[in-house]
């Protein structure tokens, strides 16, 4: 069972589960975010990498907002590194992964999975409090207190993380070596209404970034 939010984290996550031996399920979320092009991502995602199945839940996190990405809040741009890594930006969406993993959770349960992928990163990471290890350590003793399955010892769930202590530029070196198409990724928080990444946001810095890193050409540029 994996999470899929069609850009590179994500999509790398996909592939190492694949190349591991894991029969893939990939659940995606329309949850009120400012477009849908992410969406459209994870589908061309999900098929170029064989995923069993492709589900995307609708929740509506705008009913929330409080982030600049469910609520009419600016995205920030052009940001210096030395700012992205001070705070917590406001493109965190409030108890976001909490939510998406608890959905997975559900859906890892119907289908009798053990095993959870979610493409967190702790390096290059914007700050934000759900993408860290500890975080993901209480998500899974939560997961197998709160579930039947768990309680009665029928599965003993794992969140894996095998991008969580990885640059984004090692990231991107993984997906070249996995043969992920990574055009078919998006990454941006702010597109063009053409679809284009706006290269302004803290998300195009930071893909701009590894891809400069890793000495490959960003083909979603091209």
């Amino acid at each position: 069972m994996c999470l899929l939010s069609g850009g590179i984290d994500s999509a790398t996550c996909l592939a190492l589960a694949r190349r591991d031996g894991f029969a893939c399920y990939c659940l995606s979320f329309d949850y009120g975010q400012r477009h849908a092009i992410e969406l459209q991502a994870a589908r061309r995602v999900a098929e170029s990498l064989g995923a069993q199945q492709h589900r995307i839940a609708t929740i509506d996190l705008r009913l929330f907002g409080g982030s600049a990405l469910t609520a009419e809040i600016a995205v920030p741009k052009q940001r210096p590194e030395s700012e992205m890594s001070r705070g917590i930006p406001v493109t965190y969406v409030p108890a976001r992964n909490t939510i998406f993993l608890s959905f997975a959770l559900a859906y890892a349960e119907v289908l009798g999975a053990a095993d959870v992928f979610i493409g967190v990163n702790a390096i290059d990471y914007s700050g934000y409090p759900d993408c860290r290890p500890e975080f993901i350590r209480a998500f899974e003793s939560l997961a197998n207190l709160a579930t039947k399955a768990g309680v009665e010892g029928k599965m003993r769930f794992t969140i894996h993380t095998p991008l969580i202590d990885l640059s984004k530029a090692e990231i991107v070196r993984t997906a070249a070596e996995l043969g992920v198409d990574l055009s078919l990724t998006h990454s941006c928080y702010d597109p063009t209404p053409e679809g284009r990444p706006c290269g302004e946001c803290d998300s195009c810095v930071l893909r701009l970034k590894g891809f400069e890193a890793a000495g490959i050409p960003d083909p979603a540029l091209a």
